[in-house]
């Protein structure tokens, strides 16, 4: 299971909100990425939360400027409306770019960007919330309800050529309660393809709970960033 360092960003801080509302700085992106990729990372997901809701391109130079230092896997969202965003992103120094909003308002966005730059550079956010006895997909961070539900949404972005899905769950997202293992399970059970799951880690343990239902990675915020643990000791943990 991949060590995933996430950046929720509001330029030009990164920051952690708690169950999608609210925001605290923490800090820089760089000297994050830079703490966390020298900390041991598997990989760092680098997130703008508000340009989509903007309506503004990510800012190509902070991209830039974290990919300088860090040498593993690092995939960015945020804003992304055409083949072209996503490329911009690529050529500045990202290995893949995570969509939300745009893909859910319309879904042929993955294939193109697929076809152009490799399903592999492909990452599918969906962002959770439960009514009762069933999930619905948000976008806009959490903000925007879109009507689709998340299984046959995930099955749908892959069959539209996403190579991996990112799951976060808007009330657990910051709550430090641990995962929501409920969907985490469905949804692994519908996919052939890598998932990673964040939201909601407050201890090591919750970590290793939710590996032992496979997912491929696991991002993780609140516990690096306000230093309650270390990639090293969740490492050692697992």
């Amino acid at each position: 299971m991949r060590i995933i360092a996430r950046l929720d960003v509001k330029p030009p801080y990164v920051v952690k909100p708690v169950f999608f509302e609210g925001v605290r700085k923490v800090g820089n992106p760089k000297d994050l990425a830079n703490k966390y990729y020298k900390g041991g990372a598997d990989e760092i997901f680098l997130i703008d939360i508000v340009s989509s809701l903007y309506r503004r391109s990510i800012d190509l130079d902070l991209v830039a400027d974290v990919s300088n230092n860090i040498f593993v896997p690092f995939a960015v969202g945020g804003g992304i409306q055409t083949v072209e965003d996503a490329e911009k992103i690529i050529h500045s120094g990202a290995d893949k770019i995570i969509i939300n909003t745009a893909a859910i308002s319309d879904p042929s966005i993955i294939e193109k960007i697929s076809i152009k730059l490799g399903a592999q550079s492909v990452v599918v956010h969906i962002q959770a919330k439960r009514w009762n006895d069933w999930y619905e997909c948000y976008s806009e961070a959490g903000r925007n309800q879109s009507g689709r539900e998340v299984l046959s949404w995930a099955q749908e972005a892959e069959r539209c050529g996403a190579g991996e899905l990112l799951l976060s769950v808007v009330d657990n997202d910051g709550g430090e309660n641990g995962f929501d293992f409920h969907i985490t399970e469905q949804l692994l059970n519908q996919v052939n393809i890598p998932v990673v799951v964040g939201s909601g880690a407050g201890k090591l343990d919750d970590i290793r709970s939710i590996r032992d239902h496979g997912p491929s990675g696991v991002a993780i915020a609140t516990l690096l960033h306000y230093n309650k643990t270390t990639i090293n000791d969740v490492k050692s943990l697992l």
